[in-house]
């Protein structure tokens, strides 16, 4: 029986484009609370060792999954398999917070491969 780690204390980690907090960790997968700011969004990315699901649970998340774009409302939620590339944006005047959980054998924030990013980050 696996046993989670409780965090007491949850720390927010500032992004340019939000922050998000880890809610959750063990072995094998991730919990965490992302906010997107208003006209913000995450890099187009994709990751080797993780895949990912997402729940929309505040404002309406624009997402793109490969070749797709969509809306996601509060509710919505969809599965980014490994190695798809992925992005999170938010184009309206509200905050979008979504919650990720996250599956693979390595959870490290470094498992992210950018391929376009509005940061000038690698």
């Amino acid at each position: 029986m696996q046993t989670s780690t409780r965090l007491e204390t949850v720390e927010r980690t500032q992004r340019p484009w939000g922050w998000y907090e880890t809610v959750s960790e063990v072995a094998g997968y991730k919990i965490k609370r992302i906010q997107v700011t208003p006209g913000q969004q995450i890099s187009l990315q994709k990751h080797a060792r993780r895949a990912e699901h997402w729940v929309v649970v505040q404002g309406l998340a624009r997402v793109t999954l490969g070749e797709q774009v969509f809306d996601l409302p509060v509710g919505g939620h969809c599965d980014i398999a490994l190695g798809q590339v992925h992005r999170l944006a938010n184009q309206t005047t509200e905050p979008v917070e979504i919650v990720e959980v996250q599956f693979g054998s390595y959870l490290g924030e470094d498992d992210i491969v950018r391929l376009q990013d509005d940061y000038g980050r690698p």
